[in-house]
């Protein structure tokens, strides 16, 4: 399996950006499509966004397409998740996830290696 650890969650408030990123370690990162998902208090974990594990094909949720952008960059181990015009609705606990196969999935059960989360907390 593939070890996740992400970073760069806080505060900001409405309207600002945050980037976080994921650093996989002990597989070979581009051997796997990797998923953003997120949970906010009291509410079930939600799929984000994803990526194929060459970058060619992403998927995202109709709540932050257009605001968010999924990338990857596969000899530094590490997916990114750039978010602009963040909405007090973002606020949630984000984690990265890796399947090993070239497709992105967009189901919490298509994921076999979890984060242990970044807090992302969007003020109004």
């Amino acid at each position: 399996q593939v070890q996740l650890v992400e970073s760069g969650g806080g505060l900001v408030q409405a309207g600002g950006s945050l980037t976080l990123s994921c650093a996989a370690s002990g597989r070979t990162f581009s051997a796997y499509a990797m998923g953003w998902f997120r949970q906010a208090p009291g509410k079930e974990r939600e799929f984000v966004a994803s990526i194929s594990s060459r970058g060619g094909l992403t998927y995202y949720s109709d709540s932050v397409k257009g605001r968010f952008t999924i990338s990857r960059d596969n000899p530094k181990n590490t997916l990114y998740l750039q978010m602009n015009s963040l909405k007090p609705e973002d606020t949630a606990v984000y984690y990265c996830a890796a399947r090993y196969t070239v497709l992105p999935g967009r189901q919490i059960d298509d994921y076999d290696s979890w984060g242990q989360g970044t807090q992302v907390t969007v003020s109004s």
